[in-house]
């Protein structure tokens, strides 16, 4: 296997000194994933990496990136020692990015992310080698290590660029140096850190400001704060490529048509029609695909069998996937299906989610209860600021709750959504997600479907743990029109 840095390379990189000899072949910060060949990097974080240096190099690590010699570890060990090991990260990801000729698509927006960049990497994949960030690596350590593992002979690489406050968009976008930089969408996300939606959509929108010359914005033609950032995109982009539904974006959306596990995509390309079919349902994630599409044009890419590729994408793990719950033996007493919503949650996330469950299809005759139904297990939205009660009760306000039979609750902030809920499709209301996931077996039947969503600081997994559990549960394709 190539080496991803050597030594002398890694030496050079952040100035670091140590023995040589030695070669890695990938990077990592965490010995449970570490795997042999690996350069370990002892950050600093909720705990100091350097008490696990010892385990990672008996578990196979090429070296250690260190700022000391930690207890336990001979003087001659493979150690790479620095003043810093984070900045020595962030300049191992400068050296990855300096080194590779890779058209590099930089990712942000307050949802659908991850999702937009998993689109990208499934879509490109066919059209050349591929690296993108692994999980939601979008951090301040997250992104110079997506970086800092990136292999020289690279063609695409995709790097979701997150933040939690003000500040931390334009340092990340500045290392990443993108040719072409997305925002999906703003919205009131992280809305206690800002001052209003406003802020949260100039904070985004400095993901241009790191653009390399020639670099391409793509904007979100529908996006209510698109003026704004448009500004921002003006001043740093040698191009701009729109999409939407509205105005007259160079990628157009004409109409989306959700099926239970696809959506089928008619959309226009410079005038050109394009008919095209995603891996999932959802209109909002129609929308994320023709901001993809047009990343990917804009990368060099082509658009067109981009598109086709798209039919083999499926949401990730949190945010969207779909798993179907075999109850007995071979089925025999039905299948529940489960929208697995659990990573992240935010009022726009939270509307798109509810849509998604009211167009999904049950199934009757199958369960204890005569008719299947749509049921909501919701926690608690995080880090909304001082409107965080107006933004859970609001959502009673939904018109998908008119197509959703129980919405049950959990959380002292869902509470207030619990309270508000029509009458019709009112459930119960839990004090903590563990409660609520104790008592989701009698609270689903066999015909269901269930969609799990609160922010990841809610615990509400453990409701999606606690369904997944209840028989044989697999994976949806995209391909599952039926059954």
């Amino acid at each position: 296997m190539t080496p991803l840095w050597t030594a002398e390379d890694a030496q050079a990189a952040t100035g670091g000194t140590g023995p040589g000899g030695w070669a890695a072949t990938g990077v990592s910060i965490d010995t449970r994933t570490l795997a042999p060949g690996d350069l370990f990097v002892a950050l600093t974080d909720r705990r100091d990496g350097h008490d696990f240096v010892a385990a990672a190099l008996k578990a196979g690590a090429a070296a250690a990136l260190v700022s000391r010699v930690p207890k336990g570890v001979a003087e001659d060990a493979p150690l790479l020692r620095v003043e810093d090991t984070l900045a020595a990260l962030r300049a191992l990801g400068a050296a990855a990015r300096a080194r590779t000729r890779a058209q590099v698509i930089a990712v942000t927006g307050s949802v659908g992310k991850t999702g937009t960049k998993e689109m990208l990497r499934t879509a490109l994949t066919p059209q050349g080698r591929v690296h993108a960030s692994d999980r939601s690596y979008n951090n301040h350590w997250g992104v110079p290590l997506t970086l800092a593992r990136m292999p020289a002979a690279t063609d695409f690489a995709v790097i979701e660029i997150g933040m939690n406050a003000p500040g931390e968009i334009a340092p990340l976008s500045a290392l990443t140096r993108p040719h072409v930089a997305l925002v999906t969408n703003v919205s009131a996300v992280h809305i206690a850190a800002f001052r209003s939606v406003r802020a949260i959509a100039h904070e985004k929108a400095l993901i241009f400001s790191g653009l390399a010359p020639g670099g391409a914005a793509i904007l979100n033609r529908d996006s209510a704060t698109y003026p704004s950032q448009l500004r921002i995109a003006r001043r740093h982009a040698a191009r701009l490529v729109r999409f939407g539904a509205t105005g007259r974006p160079e990628l157009r959306l004409v109409e989306a048509r959700a099926g239970d596990h696809s959506t089928t995509i008619d959309a226009r390309v410079e005038g050109r029609p394009l008919l095209f079919k995603l891996g999932a349902p959802g209109r909002h994630l129609a929308l994320n695909a023709l901001g993809a599409l047009a990343a990917i044009g804009a990368a060099g890419g082509d658009i067109t069998r981009a598109a086709v590729g798209l039919a083999s994408w499926r949401a990730p793990e949190g945010r969207g996937a779909r798993w179907r719950i075999s109850l007995g033996d071979a089925a025999l007493d039905g299948e529940i299906l489960l929208i697995d919503e659990s990573y992240n949650a935010n009022p726009a996330s939270m509307e798109a989610a509810l849509e998604g469950l009211a167009a999904a299809s049950t199934k009757d005759d199958v369960g204890r209860v005569a008719k299947g139904r749509r049921v909501a297990f919701l926690g608690d939205m995080l880090e909304l600021g001082t409107d965080e009660v107006a933004f859970h009760r609001d959502l009673a306000g939904l018109s998908a709750l008119r197509e959703i039979d129980r919405v049950h609750c959990a959380g002292a902030l869902m509470r207030h959504l619990h309270a508000a809920l029509p009458p019709a499709c009112q459930g119960q209301w839990f004090e903590t997600a563990e409660d609520l996931a104790a008592e989701a077996r009698r609270l689903v039947d066999a015909g269901d479907v269930t969609m799990v969503k609160g922010s990841n600081g809610s615990r509400i997994s453990r409701v999606v743990d606690a369904i997944r559990e209840l028989g044989d549960a697999r994976p949806v394709r995209g391909s599952e029109e039926t059954g």
